[in-house]
Protein backbone atom coordinates (compact mmCIF):
# COMPACT_ATOMS: atom_id res chain seq x y z
CA UNK A 1 0.00 0.00 0.00
CA UNK A 2 1.32 3.80 -0.46
CA UNK A 3 0.61 7.12 1.24
CA UNK A 4 0.20 9.99 -0.36
CA UNK A 5 -0.30 12.96 1.80
CA UNK A 6 -1.09 16.63 0.73
CA UNK A 7 -2.36 19.62 1.98
CA UNK A 8 0.58 21.46 3.81
CA UNK A 9 1.89 25.27 3.45
CA UNK A 10 2.73 28.45 5.08
CA UNK A 11 -0.38 30.05 7.40
CA UNK A 12 -0.55 32.80 10.04
CA UNK A 13 -1.36 31.75 13.14
CA UNK A 14 -4.80 31.09 14.18
CA UNK A 15 -5.34 29.43 10.65
CA UNK A 16 -6.88 26.48 9.05
CA UNK A 17 -5.39 23.98 7.20
CA UNK A 18 -6.68 20.81 6.01
CA UNK A 19 -4.03 17.73 5.13
CA UNK A 20 -5.23 14.71 2.99
CA UNK A 21 -4.02 10.95 2.90
CA UNK A 22 -4.83 9.51 -0.22
CA UNK A 23 -4.38 5.43 0.17
CA UNK A 24 -3.76 3.18 -3.23
CA UNK A 25 -2.34 -0.33 -3.71
CA UNK A 26 -5.29 -1.30 -1.24
CA UNK A 27 -8.69 -0.25 0.49
CA UNK A 28 -8.27 2.11 2.89
CA UNK A 29 -10.95 0.72 5.18
CA UNK A 30 -8.63 -2.53 5.70
CA UNK A 31 -6.19 -0.01 8.15
CA UNK A 32 -5.98 1.48 11.42
CA UNK A 33 -4.57 5.57 9.85
CA UNK A 34 -2.64 7.69 12.18
CA UNK A 35 -1.13 11.08 11.63
CA UNK A 36 2.20 11.77 13.47
CA UNK A 37 4.33 14.89 13.32
CA UNK A 38 7.95 15.82 13.53
CA UNK A 39 9.33 19.58 14.08
CA UNK A 40 12.48 20.08 13.53
CA UNK A 41 15.24 18.77 16.19
CA UNK A 42 12.62 16.95 17.45
CA UNK A 43 11.61 13.47 17.07
CA UNK A 44 8.36 12.01 15.56
CA UNK A 45 5.39 12.53 17.68
CA UNK A 46 1.73 11.31 17.63
CA UNK A 47 -1.02 13.57 16.80
CA UNK A 48 -4.07 11.67 16.03
CA UNK A 49 -5.41 7.89 14.94
CA UNK A 50 -8.79 6.69 13.79
CA UNK A 51 -10.64 3.45 13.48
CA UNK A 52 -10.97 1.10 10.44
CA UNK A 53 -14.19 2.17 10.59
CA UNK A 54 -14.07 6.19 11.29
CA UNK A 55 -15.99 5.06 14.45
CA UNK A 56 -13.67 5.85 17.15
CA UNK A 57 -10.75 8.70 16.86
CA UNK A 58 -7.97 10.10 19.39
CA UNK A 59 -6.32 12.88 19.75
CA UNK A 60 -2.59 13.59 21.10
CA UNK A 61 -3.17 16.57 24.05
CA UNK A 62 -1.43 19.31 22.32
CA UNK A 63 -4.22 19.08 19.17
CA UNK A 64 -7.33 18.17 21.04
CA UNK A 65 -10.30 20.34 20.05
CA UNK A 66 -8.75 22.14 17.26
CA UNK A 67 -7.79 19.12 15.31
CA UNK A 68 -10.17 16.57 13.41
CA UNK A 69 -9.04 13.16 11.47
CA UNK A 70 -11.91 11.78 9.50
CA UNK A 71 -11.94 9.75 6.45
CA UNK A 72 -13.75 8.86 3.63
CA UNK A 73 -13.14 5.20 2.76
CA UNK A 74 -15.10 5.20 -0.77
CA UNK A 75 -12.08 7.99 -1.68
CA UNK A 76 -9.71 5.81 -0.02
CA UNK A 77 -8.77 8.95 1.45
CA UNK A 78 -8.03 9.85 5.13
CA UNK A 79 -7.86 14.09 6.53
CA UNK A 80 -6.72 16.14 9.22
CA UNK A 81 -8.64 19.27 9.18
CA UNK A 82 -6.15 21.93 11.21
CA UNK A 83 -8.49 24.68 13.25
CA UNK A 84 -6.29 27.81 15.22
CA UNK A 85 -3.08 26.81 14.08
CA UNK A 86 -0.20 27.75 16.39
CA UNK A 87 3.60 28.49 15.75
CA UNK A 88 4.28 25.49 17.84
CA UNK A 89 2.32 23.21 14.98
CA UNK A 90 5.20 23.75 12.52
CA UNK A 91 6.18 20.20 11.20
CA UNK A 92 6.65 17.54 8.78
CA UNK A 93 3.29 15.73 9.01
CA UNK A 94 3.25 12.00 7.81
CA UNK A 95 0.00 9.50 7.52
CA UNK A 96 0.47 6.45 8.55
CA UNK A 97 -1.06 2.91 7.88
CA UNK A 98 -1.26 -0.04 10.06
CA UNK A 99 -3.22 -3.37 10.37
CA UNK A 100 -2.86 -3.35 14.14
CA UNK A 101 -5.68 -2.15 16.91
CA UNK A 102 -5.57 1.91 17.54
CA UNK A 103 -1.81 2.64 19.08
CA UNK A 104 -0.26 5.87 20.00
CA UNK A 105 3.40 4.16 18.58
CA UNK A 106 4.65 5.08 15.11
CA UNK A 107 6.95 2.04 15.04
CA UNK A 108 3.36 0.08 15.15
CA UNK A 109 2.84 1.68 11.91
CA UNK A 110 4.85 0.03 8.77
CA UNK A 111 3.36 2.21 5.54
CA UNK A 112 4.05 5.84 5.81
CA UNK A 113 3.96 8.63 3.54
CA UNK A 114 6.29 11.18 2.30
CA UNK A 115 5.65 13.68 4.56
CA UNK A 116 3.63 17.70 3.94
CA UNK A 117 5.06 20.75 5.31
CA UNK A 118 3.15 22.61 7.65
CA UNK A 119 4.69 26.14 9.17
CA UNK A 120 2.65 28.08 11.13
CA UNK A 121 4.00 31.92 11.46
CA UNK A 122 3.39 33.94 14.49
Amino acid sequence: VQLQASGGGLVQAGACLRLSCAVSGGSSSTYTMAWFRQAPGKERGFVSVITRSGSRDFYADSVKGRFTISRDNTKNTVYLQMNSLEPEDTAVYYCAAGTGGITRSWTSYPYWGQGTLVTVSS
